[in-house]
Parts: structure tokens; C-alpha cells; sequence
């Protein structure tokens, strides 16, 4: 117990002066912070990945490391999104930081419950580790196939049921989610974005929390990377955002883990599990063929004219439709 109190305290103390140090001011994060604050998030999980090694053994050390490097990489699939709502609502660079930071605080609430039930049920019923592997190996088909389509936020129904619970104001009012006006308490289009990025975690979080379950069942070690890769979220959207659209085969880069994780998770009672330390190679090598061929063969921008054709751009989609 004093693993999970300990853990806990250490992370609100790291968010405190995240927030009420570092960004108490709101400004625009500029790519050296984020870079710095990545680092910073790493260097963390590495060297808690070097207890688990030295105080819990080897065997618990890989599991952190892979479970790690398969929640940072799935989460990557958030930063896309991300960037999509930011540029739907138009939401000003000043603002981002506070949505993100109090989006992930409320993910990893809904994540640490997710996992304590993923893991009892694990626990009592050991098939449902055969329904978790089957579920990911259809979503990771899904992503290799689906091709990307227009986001319509104006069209979540829990947006539209919110809008018709309060009323939001028809722009923004600084970095403020409520705001009373002529006696009326109003959400903003702020808050609008900040639902959305909590709907857009809990469904990612419901790939990713099964397939760390592929590689170990102990709810700590899934709890803690899962933590320490989404507390660095923020900071690799911050890196990323402009870059994201030079590694369009990422996506079927993870869609393939997940395939992948989704049949370890298949072979788990077998004679052809497949340990851990390989299933880890398999997944960097997975991501580094992925990153590699986005460079190698960049993506034809969208609107490009061709011979005898005229690119006009699309008109900008207005939040408040």
C-alpha cells in the first residue's frame, strides 16, 4: 500500500510545480520547453524503471520498460487528435497547456479505475484475457485499414447533450471554463474542448490499458507506466504537433502493435507464448520501420494541383455550428 501512497504523493507533487510553478502564467509553450519537459518525463521513468529493476528484479523491470514503451507509443494516436480539436476550435496556443494538463489530470483518475477493474477481472476470470487479445487484434485491422476521416466534434452526442445542460458562450473568455454573465453561469468553448479530449483518452485508454495487460497482470506496473507515459503527453504534443503530419505511417505502425499485442495475448496460455524481452523487440521494430518509411516516402500534401488543376483551400469550420 505504501507503493501506491508514495507513487501517488510523487506524482501530484511533480503536477503542483508543473502547474503552480513552471506554467502558473498561461504562455505559449515553445518547442525548446517541450523538448526540455519530454526529457525531463523520460529521464523520470527511466530511472523508476531502474528501481523496479533493482528492488523487484529483472523480470518486473522489462515488464515496466515494455508496458512503457507500448502506452508511449499508443499515445501518440492522442497527439493526432489533439492537434485536430486545437485547430477545429481554433483554441489560441496561450490556452492549450491548462486543457491538456487538466484533461490528463482527470485521464489518469479514469485510467487507475480502468486498470483496478481490468485487473480483478483478469484476476477471477482468466478468460477475459482471450476477449481483451481479440479485441485489440480487430482494432489493430481497424487502424491498418481505416483511412482518416473529418472530425465533426459538433456531432459527440455527449457535447450536444452538455450544450443543451448549459449554455456556452459563443467565444472564448481567456483561459476561463466558466464564466457568469447577466446572472447566468456559461461554459466556454474551453471546456467544450476539454470534454472532448477526456472522451478522445477514454476511448483510447480502452486499447491501450488491454494491451499492457499482455504484458503483465500486476495492476502496479501497468498502473505506473501508464501514468508516467500520459504525464508526458503534454510535453510531446507540444514537441510534436507541427511534426505529426511527416509520420502518416504511424498509425499502421501501431495498429500492427496492436495486432501484435492482441496475439501474445491469444498465445498467453500456450505453449507458443511469446516472452516478453521479443515481444518488445518485435514492437520497436514495429515503430522504427513505421517512422522510417514516412520519411523515406513523405505524404503528398492534401490540395496538391496537379496538371491542369487549381488547389483552393477549404473553408475553416466555425466551433460554434
Amino acid at each position: 500500500m505504501w507503493l501506491w501512497v508514495g507513487f501517488n504523493v510523487f506524482v501530484l507533487a511533480m503536477l503542483a510545480i508543473d502547474l503552480g510553478v513552471f506554467h502558473r502564467k498561461a504562455h505559449v509553450v515553445t518547442f525548446k520547453e517541450s523538448m526540455t519537459w519530454t526529457v525531463v518525463w523520460v529521464t523520470l521513468a527511466l530511472a523508476f524503471n531502474f528501481g523496479v529493476w533493482h528492488f523487484a528484479g529483472p523480470q518486473k523491470g522489462l515488464e515496466f520498460f515494455t508496458g512503457y514503451v507500448i502506452e508511449k507509443s499508443l499515445s501518440v494516436d492522442n497527439v493526432f487528435v489533439f492537434a485536430l480539436l486545437f485547430s477545429y476550435f481554433a483554441v489560441p496556443p496561450l490556452y492549450q497547456h491548462k486543457v491538456l494538463f487538466w484533461g490528463i489530470l482527470g485521464a489518469l483518475v479514469m485510467r487507475a479505475v480502468m486498470i483496478v477493474g481490468g485487473a480483478a477481472l483478469i484476476t477471477k476470470f482468466a478468460w477475459v484475457i482471450y476477449i481483451f487479445g481479440g479485441f485489440l487484434i480487430l482494432t489493430g485491422i481497424k487502424m491498418i485499414v481505416k483511412k482518416d476521416e473529418e472530425m465533426h466534434p459538433e456531432r459527440n452526442p455527449v457535447v450536444r447533450w452538455f450544450k443543451r445542460l448549459m449554455p456556452v458562450t459563443s467565444d472564448y473568455r481567456g483561459d476561463k471554463f466558466f464564466v457568469r454573465e447577466n446572472g447566468v453561469r456559461m461554459a466556454t468553448p474551453l471546456f467544450v474542448v476539454l470534454i472532448l479530449v477526456e472522451i478522445t483518452d477514454l476511448i483510447f485508454a480502452v486499447d491501450s490499458i488491454p494491451a499492457i495487460f499482455a504484458v503483465t497482470t500486476d495492476p502496479f506496473i501497468v498502473y505506473t507506466s501508464n501514468v508516467f507515459a500520459i504525464l508526458g503527453l503534454r510535453s510531446l504534443y507540444f514537441a510534436l504537433a507541427g511534426v505529426m503530419d511527416k509520420f502518416h505511417y504511424l498509425k499502421v505502425g501501431l495498429g500492427a502493435v496492436l495486432t501484435f499485442v492482441g496475439v501474445k495475448m491469444l498465445l498467453a496460455h500456450s505453449a507458443w507464448k511469446i516472452p516478453t524481452l521479443p515481444s518488445l523487440g518485435v514492437i520497436v521494430l514495429i515503430l522504427a520501420v513505421a517512422v522510417v518509411a514516412s520519411l523515406l516516402r513523405p505524404r503528398v500534401p492534401k490540395g496538391t494541383a496537379g496538371p491542369g488543376k487549381s488547389a483552393l483551400p477549404k473553408p475553416l469550420a466555425s466551433p460554434t455550428n
